[in-house]
């Protein structure tokens, strides 16, 4: 593809509608998605889109796309004249976000660079304008810890390392609770660490910023967990995926600012309840990255009713926009609501077929369309398992259901050893203190997944959920020790291999196997027997 046409494969997310050469095709689900929110009237941060042609061009030409900082800044333009901003300003700076987004919907599978723009320059900028120092070195030090991981393909641990000594003086647990000093600190001791591990300074060009993220945003598409997922869920390798440049709003600016992510209904039974994880004074990575401990809800309600309220319109205004159940992720700056993206929610199969039936009776879909959503699924088997009663069993912990029924088999800490007992016909619970969605050939091969933090909407457990894993987060009790092949969960040491149960209902952890009991969800697939049965004869009669 010539540089002008590649020129006219960039797309605004704004008030103006796209063009017709616009699609899903070409923007990705993400942005097609973001455009048809703006357009409803949500409030979406605004953005712009390089197409899938661009990660194509990318690829075929091994890499050089010269153009790209070129048209990167002139759309950037446009971005700065809609927030007021300048990137790279010294006094009001523009920060962006770089997301990736496939034609198809790949939960965690490629990369997200936030917090774009920040440098030593800008970071002063950001203090004059916002006031907030603990915000400014909060972002700052994320930046250069994910832009050496994603860009440089640094390992997180180095980074996560020089929380310790921080957390540890303040007599905290979390870098929530530090303090700007502390912050500016460990961004300091990050730059040096970026510095070592990179041979190079972390640039302090905010175009140069963009122009590598938006290429390892391309480069994800290929990546190792990336191809996995495809290859599982029977995604073509063609497609590629677009890079979405969004303007920034902070979620971990205060107590009045968060990140959460919510689905319209349960996804995992299917009832129709706002489901949805949030951590204050946060950004969105924390909520799905599965590696931190997440806010109850009722917490959100008691502290930021408002939002709460809004979030109950927001999921009504996205099912009668999509009709279906949405997964959306959002942040609140400083008490406002902004939406970030959303996708038709992945669902177990129980929940596929309790949302298709209440959605018939509540109107907002036709039979037709129902049992198109469930075409491939075989109905009659949907069923789960549940526990019956203790039987003497000691049950060792409780944790947060993020997928129903029951699972047992022996415990594995590493995807390695999962594949293994699985290789050897051995059932698999997948236990860790936390899983990222570079645990998928781990997840695939599980009957069941526990871990010690994340919340029920991160995106490993998003992928469980789908899989029809049984799946528990949130266990504060486990704690994991893969290189010594053990675990304490509560009062309880077991190893490799020893045999636990998952209820995925209770959200209990049980030493041993449970007896249980099989359900099927008979009053909604009595609704879907009638939807076939004028499909049935009108078969016939032809």
């Amino acid at each position: 593809m010539n540089t002008k046409s590649l020129t006219d494969e960039v797309f605004h997310i704004g008030p103006a509608d796209l063009p017709a050469t616009a699609s899903v095709d070409s923007l990705g689900f993400k942005a097609w998605n973001l455009a048809r929110m703006t357009g409803a009237g949500m409030r979406v941060p605004p953005a712009f889109v390089l197409s899938t042609a661009w990660c194509g061009a990318w690829k075929s030409s091994a890499g050089r796309l010269p153009q790209l900082e070129t048209v990167l800044s002139d759309n950037v333009r446009r971005l700065e004249q809609r927030t007021g901003r300048v990137f790279g300003g010294s006094r009001r700076p523009l920060l962006v976000s770089v997301r990736s987004g496939a034609p198809v919907s790949m939960p965690g599978m490629m990369e997200t660079l936030l917090d774009i723009g920040l440098c030593d320059a800008t970071a002063d900028g950001l203090l004059r304008a916002t006031g907030n120092p603990r915000l400014v070195w909060d972002s700052y030090r994320r930046l250069v810890k994910s832009y050496a991981e994603v860009v440089f393909a640094m390992p997180s641990g180095a980074f996560d390392s020089l929380l310790d000594p921080h957390l540890a003086a303040a007599g905290v647990s979390t870098s929530a609770d530090l303090d700007f000093h502390a912050l500016r600190e460990v961004t300091r001791e990050s730059l040096a660490l970026f510095r070592r591990l990179t041979g190079r300074d972390f640039p302090q060009n905010p175009r140069e910023q963009l122009a590598r993220a938006a290429e390892a945003v391309f480069d994800s598409w290929d990546s190792q967990k990336a191809a996995s997922f495809r290859r599982l869920n029977g995604i073509p390798d063609h497609l590629g995926t677009a890079v979405t440049v969004q303007a920034m709003v902070f979620g971990n600016g205060g107590g009045t600012s968060g990140s959460g992510v919510a689905f319209t209904r349960d996804p995992a039974t299917g009832e129709r309840r706002l489901y949805v994880d949030f951590q204050f004074n946060a950004q969105g990575e924390d909520v799905v990255s599965g590696r931190h401990a997440l806010t109850a809800s009722d917490l959100l309600r008691q502290r930021l009713p408002a939002v709460a309220e809004e979030l109950q319109d927001v999921a009504a205004l996205l099912e009668s926009e999509f009709q279906d159940m949405q997964e959306f992720e959002f942040t609140v700056e400083d008490g406002v609501l902004y939406l970030l993206q959303t996708r038709s929610g992945k669902r177990t199969p129980w929940a596929a077929v309790v949302i298709a039936v209440e959605q018939v009776r509540e109107g907002l879909v036709a039979s037709t369309e129902a049992l198109a959503r469930l075409d491939g699924l075989d109905v009659e088997s949907v069923s789960r398992r549940r526990c019956v009663a203790g039987g003497g069993r000691a049950r060792l912990a409780r944790a947060l259901s993020a997928g129903p029924g029951v699972a047992t088999g022996c415990i594995a800490l590493t995807t390695d050893v999962a594949q293994e007992l699985h290789r050897s016909g051995k059932r698999v619970i997948l236990v860790r203190d936390d899983i990222a969605t570079d645990d998928i050939e781990g997840i695939a091969v599980a009957d069941g997944i526990l871990t010690a933090l994340g919340g029920r909407t991160s995106h490993a457990a998003v992928v469980a959920r789908q899989m029809d894993k049984v799946c528990l987060v949130g266990c504060a009790s486990l704690r994991c020790d893969p290189g010594r092949g053990g675990l304490r969960i509560g009062e309880s040491i077991l190893r490799e291999g020893d045999c636990i149960t998952l209820d995925g209902d209770s959200g209990e952890v049980w030493g041993g196997e449970l007896a249980t009991v099989v359900e099927r969800p008979e009053a909604w697939l009595e609704d879907v027997r009638s939807w076939l049965v004028p499909l049935a004869t009108e078969r016939m009669s032809a």
